[in-house]
């Protein structure tokens, strides 16, 4: 339980010494370990950390850490002994850390996908993509000037010969 208390508290702050856990990052660990849930809401986690921590204070220790998880474990584990409790909140904290991935996901469907595809563009928005759908980039967007010395579709440019 203290690994994993460290890994919140420590996460998203490189000057932290893994000492505190504030009430935003404590409600995360109740999320991520699987606290959180149908019995236990964001409210009784905000509630439990109130009653918790020091007067006057932003953030718990490790002792106090616990001490809300006894509380929060006979919400979330309400038919469960007292020693089946603490074990199981054990089993649920343990060597766990904050997770990050799948927190935001792309949409990829309905109007996105339609409005994305560059084969079917037209107009001048047609001119900015290449055959293999890649953007041109500034070749794409602006009218670049010729500056060759030839008429724009003159097909004999550099054939001239220079001895003349």
């Amino acid at each position: 339980m203290e690994a994993t208390f460290t890994a919140f508290s420590k996460f998203g702050d490189s000057k932290s010494t893994g000492k505190e856990l504030d009430n935003k990052k404590f409600s995360k660990l109740c999320k991520d370990t699987g606290i959180m849930g149908k019995l236990v809401t964001s409210t009784d986690v905000d509630i439990c950390f109130s009653k918790h921590k020091p007067k006057g204070g932003r953030t718990i220790t490790l002792k106090e850490f616990k001490a809300i998880l006894e509380d929060l474990s006979v919400k979330r584990f309400p038919k469960h002994s007292p020693t089946e409790r603490k074990s199981a909140m054990e089993e649920l904290v343990s060597n766990k850390g904050p997770q990050t991935a799948g927190t935001t996901k792309a949409v990829k469907g309905g109007a996105t996908g339609r409005l994305t595809d560059t084969s079917k563009y037209t107009g001048s928005h047609k001119e900015r993509f290449g055959e293999d759908g890649k953007g041109k980039g500034l070749e794409g967007r602006k009218e670049l000037a010729d500056d060759s010395g030839y008429v724009g579709n003159y097909k004999g440019a550099e054939t001239y010969d220079k001895t003349h």
